[in-house]
């Protein structure tokens, strides 16, 4: 995995298709998982990919009001469903290929309910033996759906 994945600020294009866009962000979720599971682990591994790729949150919009609104990703984001066998593949893949930022979250993070317990879990297990419940993945798009295929909408 390569850190220093994201757009340069000239790459930002708000006015643009997200298909236009140099990079491409997928969410995948374990399929298997309930509703609020699912969306607790794809929120999370969103979180941890706002964090880590630059340039992928537009700017705040502000409404008529003149509330604020946080910045949402301008280049999109597709949710996407698979078996935790292909999530674990996705992740590897991604995990091995260059150019690319994955977060993801072990199905420790949902099994604990203090952080140090989930670090200790993690730490305790081999890499390829952790279940994942979701894997975010930022990267060039071509990279990208060659990385997940044609997996379905979540």
């Amino acid at each position: 995995m390569t850190a220093a994945v994201g757009f340069r600020p000239d790459e930002v294009d708000t006015s643009a298709p997200t298909r236009s866009a140099r990079l491409k962000w997928v969410v995948v979720v374990d399929e298997s998982l309930p509703a609020g599971l699912a969306a607790n682990a794809a929120i999370c591994t969103a979180a941890a990919t706002a964090a880590g790729v630059a340039g992928l949150l537009g700017p705040d919009a502000v409404d008529a009001d003149g509330s604020t609104h946080p910045g949402l990703p301008w280049a999109g984001c597709s949710v996407l469903r698979a078996s935790a066998a292909q999530l674990a593949a996705i992740r590897a893949k991604a995990a091995a290929a260059d150019d690319v930022f994955v977060a993801d979250m072990p199905a420790a993070a949902q099994q604990t309910r203090v952080y140090d317990e989930y670090l200790a879990a993690v730490t305790a297990t081999e890499g390829e033996a952790l279940p994942y419940y979701a894997v975010s993945v930022v990267g060039p798009r071509n990279r990208v759906d060659r990385i997940v295929g044609r997996l379905a909408l979540l």
